[in-house]
């Protein structure tokens, strides 16, 4: 069932996030709904409460949000765009509007922080905390590393564990391929060589041929992605069953893709508050292609 709910695109003035507002853009025009731009504007009373601040800009008043509809001035096709300025902790405030939209969409860093981080807070905290998928657009330029089996064509990344499969992030990747007339790449990681538990010091063999483990893990994923595959007959797509760690296994796989898609991670029984899977973590720092992370069914977190 489609939605009209927004897409969303958190802006605040820098580069990164006109490169995040331009992928909210082709987005919300692939799904035919409006595009919403969002500047949450911090005073120094909110981020160090020793300093008097001189109070709040006149509604209406915002650089930023002006700087914005220039930008997006005289361009063609576009959405119906709202604009809206809040005030408070973007850490804090970003992640509620997840409630209202059906993406959120954020650039890899904004202004201010540290240069060197691969991550902003706010980016780290929204991608943990919204309702709604939230997608992380890189700086471009990112180099990574690995030889990864692809065909031809537009693509989108998504990771399955079969042994947790996250109904939800395929959901959400075979929608996205379909938008985008895109192949879907699925990555079935598994750990290899697997090695039993032995005495101290001995070194035993594995006890289980890897191709049986090959083939175990790609019949398993094939047989999660075949309700997916019946919903979207015209995505085509391609099942890779690798060993290693996922998320070097999907870093390599972000080479010239169009998005990676990720599940964020269900909570724990010793770990009730909401968390990000360090797989998750990874793919968010290293990926050269923008990554959505998808958060669980309501009741499965």
């Amino acid at each position: 069932m489609s939605s009209t709910l927004p897409v969303i695109a958190a802006v605040d003035g820098s580069d990164d996030s006109l490169r995040a507002l331009d992928w909210a853009l082709d987005d919300a025009r692939r799904r035919g709904v409006p595009l919403r731009v969002v500047h949450v504007r911090q005073y120094a009373a909110w981020a160090q409460p020793d300093i008097l601040a001189a109070g709040p800009p006149e509604p209406g008043d915002d650089p930023v949000l002006d700087q914005v509809r220039t930008y997006l001035k005289g361009r063609a096709d576009l959405p119906a765009v709202e604009y809206h300025g809040l005030e408070g902790a973007p850490g804090a405030l970003l992640p509620e509007l997840g409630t209202g939209a059906q993406l959120l969409v954020l650039g890899s860093r904004g202004r201010g922080g540290f240069a060197s981080l691969l991550l902003g807070s706010n980016g780290m905290a929204a991608a943990r905390d919204a309702e709604c998928p939230v997608v992380v657009v890189p700086r471009p330029g990112r180099e990574v590393h690995g030889d990864v089996p692809v065909e031809p064509g537009p693509r989108v990344v998504v990771g399955l564990q079969v042994d947790s499969p996250d109904e939800a992030t395929l959901a959400f990747a075979f929608t996205e391929a379909g938008l985008r007339g895109a192949r879907l790449h699925v990555v079935a990681a598994y750990m290899w060589p697997v090695q039993p538990w032995t005495v101290p010091g001995e070194l035993v063999p594995p006890l289980v041929d890897q191709n049986a483990v090959e083939n175990e893990t790609w019949t398993l994923a094939e047989g999660f992605l075949t309700p997916h595959r019946s919903r979207h007959p015209d995505v085509p797509v391609d099942t890779y069953a690798m060993p290693g760690d996922a998320a070097g296994q999907l870093v390599a796989a972000s080479k010239d893709a169009g998005l990676v898609v990720v599940g964020r991670h269900r909570r724990r029984l010793l770990a009730p508050a909401r968390m990000m899977g360090s797989v998750t973590q990874a793919v968010l720092l290293h990926a050269a292609a923008p990554v959505a992370v998808v958060p669980p069914v309501m009741g499965e977190e």
